[in-house]
């Protein structure tokens, strides 16, 4: 008898901790295509330009703002179009690849959609923009790796007869090309392999000239040329931690002043005006994004969308030439967000698209800034997302690192935390050390870290969580895409006590097959990729250690593996070979593929049969809803 009260009690105690979870909302919504994105107006105002779902994938749509009348441009029936801006008022250009291969082709098209011409039908070559040209309706800059797949050379493009001109030969070691506001190529960044220089030239006619070297672990370069395309915006941190912008006089080879820094993290982008020719501010991300303006107008501007939006973050993502008419995108933690045009001249506003207006609200669970010390004293950022209407008690948690590794994460919306949190789990997100945004010292903190300090830094994490009494400690998962791959694989390798099971998506397990099968454009890095993960041959036993697949015997966790087969950053062979290993060590391990994916699934078909799987997968491991 009280044995059967215990049992009452706990069931009873679960159905009301379900009941209080918001309704069970279906995985597609969650990852199925946004129903518009992306909005671009035209230089002249008139028109938008968009994507939209058709046949399943993303394509290019334009509108015309007085009429309304829509009208779809582009027919990828195979591949998301992967980008797009117009050209002039009458044009979009947009790249493409091909069963997610990364070798990008220019495609161009009139805003009827009647003629679509590739603009670098190369095989095996991979081709972006370097300027657009936005005065010259005839042309833009290109790149492409077509003379050498190892670097890119600079072509003009003649987009009414395709003819491509060859404007500047890559030496082997550029790695960036930089033009001024008349679209001349004036600036280049330059690698040896290790240290990178800053390359400059008064004139297109005048060879390049180096104005400063350094090495990769500092940063000293060219952001943006002032609109006299004579003085220079600068980031650099060779005189901090953290990086800052600066005035520079190329001419001069001189820093001038200091434009902006922030204590605690590395300034971000930096915002200007073409038709005032100014910079107008920079942006800055701590726990979310932050302006400072230089620029009373664009304060102004930002101050009269913010007041439409008081509980949203707002964003510009577009203006006509003449600043009147322009985009804004919507988002907070709990909701994608939409796109509105906002009109100032008669202070008005107008929703244009919602991402997923399918997705309620009030039904997705908050992201929260945390910090925590390692078990070394670093303060350690990250995110947590706990499920809505439940307590943050004891709840199952998967931690999710980052990409990159050199990159971080920020505060949003993220479609796989309210996924998860809406099936009853926690989500940890940690911007361990080697991750940017917090200066150069926790950046390079994690240099040959791989599977060790930065792997301790997750575990911390995971261990706060418990240690706060939000995560259950027998119900933890591991879980992350591409270096966040590899970290769950490490996690169930390195720590196979702590977790209950573990997915790594496109994620590698040799870390010398890895360095071994880069794409060949990444060759100029190597040497960096050598101090920042390891020498194959200086530090052969480092690798072995950190690498799962030679150790996929202490995997004693379930595993699910995922993989595109055409990954050209991290190779079908990197999970084949984990895979292997574990099945023959005797574990239990589930293996997708997709042939016509690459790092990652873009196509919505392939993205619901992973989470799908994975969606059985902690329901399983978890006891997730």
């Amino acid at each position: 008898m009280k044995i059967l009260l215990i049992l009452s009690f706990v069931l009873l105690f679960y159905s009301q901790a379900l009941a209080a979870l918001p309704p069970l909302i279906p995985m597609e919504d969650f990852f199925k295509n946004a129903e518009s994105a992306a909005f671009a107006i035209s230089p002249d105002g008139t028109k938008l330009a968009f994507v939209r779902s058709w046949e399943r994938r993303m394509n290019v749509y334009v509108r015309d703002i007085a009429t309304g009348e829509e009208k779809r441009i582009t027919s990828a029936t195979e591949r998301d179009v992967a980008g797009f801006f117009w050209k002039g008022n009458d044009k979009i250009v947009y790249a493409q690849d091909a069963g997610g291969d990364e070798n990008f082709h220019v495609y161009i098209t009139d805003i009827k959609g009647s003629e679509v011409r590739d603009l670098t039908p190369f095989e095996k070559v991979r081709a972006g923009i370097i300027d657009d040209l936005e005065d010259d309706p005839n042309h833009m800059l290109i790149e492409m790796n077509r003379r050498n797949p190892e670097v890119f050379d600079v072509y003009r493009c003649d987009i009414n007869t395709g003819e491509l001109v060859q404007i500047a030969e890559n030496p082997g070691g550029i790695i960036g090309w930089m033009t001024d506001h008349e679209g001349k190529l004036r600036a280049a960044i330059d690698t040896d392999g290790v240290n990178t220089s800053f390359l400059y030239r008064t004139t297109e006619d005048e060879p390049f000239r180096i104005l400063k070297t350094t090495n990769f672990k500092e940063t000293f370069e060219p952001a943006i040329f002032a609109y006299d395309n004579k003085t220079m915006y600068i980031e650099s941190n060779l005189s901090s931690d953290k990086t800052a912008i600066y005035t520079f006089d190329p001419e001069e080879n001189k820093v001038l002043d200091l434009v902006f820094s922030h204590d605690e993290v590395d300034v971000g982008s930096i915002m200007h005006s073409k038709k005032r020719k100014k910079i107008t501010g920079v942006t800055f991300t701590t726990d979310k994004r932050h302006y400072k303006f230089f620029d009373a107008d664009r304060e102004e501007l930002q101050k009269a969308i913010d007041a439409f939006f008081p509980k949203y973050e707002a964003v510009v993502s577009d203006m006509d030439d003449d600043e009147r008419r322009v985009i804004v995108r919507t988002y907070s933690d709990k909701t994608r967000g939409a796109y509105y045009l906002f009109d100032r001249k008669d202070n008005s506003i107008s929703k244009l698209a919602e991402l997923s207006p399918w997705l309620k609200e009030e039904q997705m669970a908050p992201m929260k800034a945390v910090t925590y010390k390692s078990r070394d004293g670093l303060t350690i950022h990250g995110y947590i997302t706990v499920p809505e209407g439940v307590e943050a008690k004891n709840l199952p948690l998967v931690v999710i690192p980052h990409g990159g590794p050199s990159a971080r994460d920020v505060w949003g919306f993220d479609s796989v935390a309210q996924f998860l949190a809406n099936r009853g789990l926690a989500v940890l997100h940690v911007n361990f050390r080697g991750s940017t945004g917090y200066g150069k010292a926790f950046w390079q903190a994690g240099f040959k870290q791989w599977g060790r300090k930065m792997q301790d830094d997750v575990t911390d994490g995971v261990l706060w969580a418990v240690d706060q009494g939000i995560a259950d400690r027998n119900r933890l998962a591991i879980f992350g895409g591409s270096y966040g791959g590899y970290a769950a694989l490490a996690g169930a390798t390195f720590t196979p006590d702590l977790y209950a099971c573990a997915v790594s998506y496109v994620g590698p397990s040799n870390i010398f097959t890895l360095l071994e099968t880069i794409p060949p454009y990444w060759k100029p890095f190597i040497e960096m990729e050598y101090e920042e993960i390891g020498d194959p041959v200086k530090d052969k036993e480092l690798l072995e250690a950190i690498s799962p697949v030679f150790h996929a015997e202490n995997i004693k966790i379930p595993l699910f593996v995922a993989q595109g087969a055409n990954d050209p950053r991290v190779n079908k062979a990197e999970s084949d070979q984990i895979v292997e290993a574990v099945r023959k060590a005797g574990k239990e391990v589930i293996y997708m593929v997709k042939d016509n994916e690459g790092h990652g699934f873009h196509n919505e078909e392939n993205r619901f049969d992973f989470f799908r799987q994975m969606e059985e997968f902690f329901k399983k491991y978890l006891g997730s809803r």
